[in-house]
């Protein structure tokens, strides 16, 4: 079973492991998909070794959207809890004013949805982070 926390910002819960950004181009929400999936995501993905929180998340919307200019913001911190073992990660909300062609990495295509799309790469967590960024994220 996996148990997620929401977490406010400003504590500190230890190495985040990982940051997912929830990003909305043109009035929709930006989904994708891993090229060995066929289930959608959140973008996002590993911090790499000496790279801050922030600075991940700006690299792994880039890569996995292909956006050129955007604004972000932490919506929150959130640990999943799954066989007894315990990460902690980031949510960001970015709002994206431009989109160029996706760079080659793992994401093979991007779309734009209302809300959340069905088949989920991460059913037991996505739905969460979903919730929390829809209720509390906006960008002045």
């Amino acid at each position: 079973m996996i148990e997620v926390k929401i977490h406010p910002t400003g504590k500190d819960l230890g190495q985040y492991l990982f940051v997912v950004i929830a990003a909305r181009y043109r009035g929709k929400w930006v989904w994708v998909k891993h090229r060995d999936r066929d289930t959608w995501e959140i973008p996002g993905g590993h911090i790499e070794k000496d790279e801050s929180a922030d600075d991940a998340a700006s690299r792994e919307l880039i890569e996995e959207t292909g956006a050129i200019t955007f604004k972000l913001k932490v919506i929150c911190d959130y640990s999943v809890k799954k066989d007894g073992k315990e990460g902690i990660s980031r949510l960001y909300l970015a709002y994206i004013n431009e989109i160029g062609p996706l760079p080659e990495s793992e994401i093979c295509c991007v779309d734009f949805f209302d809300t959340i799309p069905k088949n989920l790469t991460y059913p037991d967590i996505q739905p969460i982070l979903f919730k929390e960024v829809s209720s509390n994220g906006s960008i002045a």
